[in-house]
């Protein structure tokens, strides 16, 4: 893990500078605030192995400039140029007040923040695809430029995002990925989007944990559904044990489980498993 904070090489790519360490420090850490540390590293295996190991306070914020390791749902991989994306990871400790089976919660309010915080900073519709994949639209397709990936770390949670920022069409990690600037981004600085995101989390995370992580109670159930685009439509859900469900997407329960409606009638919530998005039967799929 090397410290990104001395400006040596600071514009060795005009196109792609690297995050403002320090002034990311001012504008985000606050006595009473969420945020107690920001650090940024020019490179490492994973953030979220990283913050895990150090079992440091709540609020902690890890970025890095590339990742050689980092990982998403199901054990993937996700790669990216150095600072062409936002690679980072928070430690959130919602404490007794909030029922652990509320805890799943957390990657739905953190995908609610960050696509919020990306439509407003960057002037991209986000999307959310249940249950933590940041879609946009590219050539319109629907694109993955992002994701997040949520860990147990004894008391507290890390969560960490990724978003693709500025990757250009062939550095795509797969054709069906996207970016927010092949999304006609209007703002690729990464130093405000990354201020717009945590502030985003910090003020969604807030809210959910003064109502006991009451989903319903603090409006995160509603805003999930408002800005998910799988609801509505048909999807096939792959489960454990190579079982696949296909339904249309009715709903996100209390307990953030998506509920399927399926062809017989019966409505079945799915708690763990990868979500295809399906064209509609008349399209021939």
């Amino acid at each position: 893990m090397t410290p990104s904070d001395t400006p040596g090489s600071r514009w060795s790519d005009l196109d792609r500078p690297p995050l403002n360490a320090p002034a990311l420090r001012r504008a985000l850490l606050r006595p009473g605030g969420l945020w107690t540390s920001l650090d940024v590293v020019a490179n490492t295996g994973s953030t979220n192995t990283d913050l895990a190991a150090a079992d440091g306070p709540e609020g902690a914020v890890l970025v890095a400039e590339e990742q050689s390791a980092g990982r998403g749902r199901l054990d993937r991989t996700w790669s990216a140029p150095a600072r062409s994306g936002l690679f980072l990871s928070v430690r959130l400790t919602p404490g007794p007040g909030v029922p652990v089976r509320r805890w799943g919660w957390l990657p739905l309010l953190t995908g609610v923040a960050t696509a919020s915080a990306l439509s407003r900073a960057a002037g991209v519709d986000t999307a959310l695809k249940w249950p933590n994949d940041l879609l946009v639209t590219v050539e319109g397709r629907e694109r993955k430029a992002g994701g997040i990936l949520a860990e147990r770390s004894g008391d507290s949670v890390v969560v960490g995002i990724g978003v693709n920022v500025s990757l250009r069409a062939d550095e795509l990690p797969v054709p069906t990925a996207g970016s927010l600037a092949l999304a006609g981004a209007g703002r690729l600085d990464r130093d405000p989007l990354l201020r717009a995101v945590l502030r985003s989390l910090e003020d969604w995370y807030t809210a959910w944990r003064d109502a006991d992580g009451d989903p319903a109670a603090c409006r995160l159930q509603e805003a999930y559904a408002a800005g998910c685009a799988t609801l509505g439509r048909t999807v096939r859900a792959e489960l454990p044990g190579d079982r696949r469900l296909v339904g249309e997407a009715v709903a996100v329960d209390g307990d953030g489980r998506l509920v399927l409606a399926t062809e017989h009638g019966v409505q079945r919530p799915v708690d763990a498993g990868d979500i295809v998005h399906l064209r509609p039967a008349s399209s021939g799929e």
